[in-house]
C-alpha cells in the first residue's frame, strides 16, 4: 500500500520534485528527440491533409469516417503522450512509470491507430505523384505477399510476444536506457510488433482464433510480470538506480513495475478477448460465417 501511495503521489507531484542530478532538476521536462518528434509530426500532417482529400471518396458513412477520425487522433495522441511528454523522461527514473509508458504504446496507442485503418488516409496525405508511386509499391506482389505473411495471426502474435520478452531481458531492457539509439528500437520494436498483432486480431482473423491469439496474449505478459513483480533480487540495476530519489527502493520499484504488466496490461488484452469471444458467440448463434468458418492459420 504504501508503494502504491508513494507512485499516485509521484505521478501527481509538483515539478520540484524532479531529480536532483539532472540537468531540468526544476521541472518535468518534455522530450526534445527529432527521431521521435519528426516522425509523429510527419503522420499527423499526412493524416490532416489525407483525412480532407480522402472523406469525399471514402466508401465509409460519415459517421464511420468520423469514428475513424477520433480513433486516429485518440492513439496518436497516447503516443506521442507516452514518448514526448514527461511521462518519457520520468520513465527513465522509475521502472514502473517506463512501464506504463510501454502499456501505452502497445495496448492502448496501438489498437486505437488500427481501428482507423490509416493506411488509405495516410497515402491521400501524399503529393500525387508520390502517392501514385507508393501506391505501386505497396501493390506489388513482394509488398503483399510481405504483408500477408506478418500480419497472419499466428506470426504477429509470436513476433508481439518476441519482442515483449526480449526487451524485457534485464541485460537489454538496462542496455536500452543507457543508449539512446537503442531506447529508439526498443519502442519501434514494441510499436510496430503492436501495430501488427492488433491488425491481425481486429481485422484479419476470425473473431474465435483473434480472442484466442489475445488470450495467449495476456497470458505470456502476465507471466512475465509476475515473474519480474515476484522476484527476491533487483533484476533490473540500471533502470532501478534512481529509485531511491523518488522515495522507493529498487526492488520496490521493480516489483510495481512487474504488477503494471501482470494486472492492467493484462486486463486490457482479457477485455479484449471475451469482446471478442462474445461477438463470435453471437455471430455463431445467428449462423454468421465469422462466427461458424474457423480456419488454421
Amino acid at each position: 500500500m504504501r508503494t502504491a501511495t508513494t507512485i499516485a503521489f509521484l505521478l501527481m507531484a509538483t515539478p520540484g520534485l524532479a531529480h536532483e542530478a539532472h540537468a531540468h532538476s526544476s521541472s518535468f521536462p518534455w522530450t526534445a528527440d527529432a527521431w521521435i518528434i519528426a516522425p509523429l509530426a510527419v503522420c499527423a500532417a499526412l493524416y490532416a491533409s489525407g483525412s480532407l482529400r480522402f472523406m469525399s471518396r471514402s466508401s465509409a458513412g460519415r459517421r464511420v469516417f468520423a469514428h475513424r477520425l477520433l480513433a486516429y487522433w485518440a492513439g496518436w495522441l497516447v503516443l506521442a503522450g507516452a514518448l514526448i511528454s514527461p511521462l518519457h523522461w520520468l520513465g527513465e527514473q522509475l521502472f514502473t512509470v517506463h512501464m506504463i509508458e510501454h502499456e501505452l504504446v502497445m495496448a492502448i496507442a496501438a489498437p486505437l491507430i488500427v481501428l482507423a485503418r490509416p493506411s488509405a488516409v495516410l497515402l491521400w496525405g501524399l503529393p500525387r505523384i508520390v502517392r501514385r508511386r507508393a501506391g505501386q509499391v505497396l501493390a506489388s506482389s513482394m509488398v503483399r505477399r510481405t504483408w500477408t505473411l506478418l500480419s497472419n495471426g499466428t506470426v504477429a502474435t509470436l513476433l508481439h510476444g518476441a519482442a515483449i520478452w526480449a526487451w524485457h531481458t534485464p541485460v537489454l531492457f538496462d542496455a536500452a536506457i543507457e543508449s539512446t539509439p537503442l531506447h529508439r528500437l526498443q519502442h519501434l520494436s514494441f510499436f510496430l510488433s503492436a501495430i501488427l498483432f492488433w491488425w491481425s486480431v481486429i481485422w484479419k482473423t476470425n473473431r474465435g482464433l483473434a480472442a484466442w491469439h489475445l488470450f495467449l496474449t495476456m497470458l505470456h505478459m502476465s507471466i512475465l510480470g509476475a515473474l519480474i513483480a515476484l522476484s527476491p533480487n533487483v533484476l533490473y540495476a540500471v533502470q532501478t538506480r534512481s529509485s531511491g530519489a523518488w522515495g522507493l527502493s529498487p526492488l520496490e520499484d521493480q516489483q510495481m513495475a512487474g504488477l503494471v504488466m501482470w494486472v492492467p496490461a493484462g486486463l486490457v488484452y482479457a477485455t479484449v478477448a471475451l469482446a471478442l469471444t462474445a461477438l463470435w458467440i453471437r455471430d455463431s448463434g445467428k449462423g454468421g460465417a465469422d462466427g461458424t468458418r474457423i480456419v488454421a492459420l
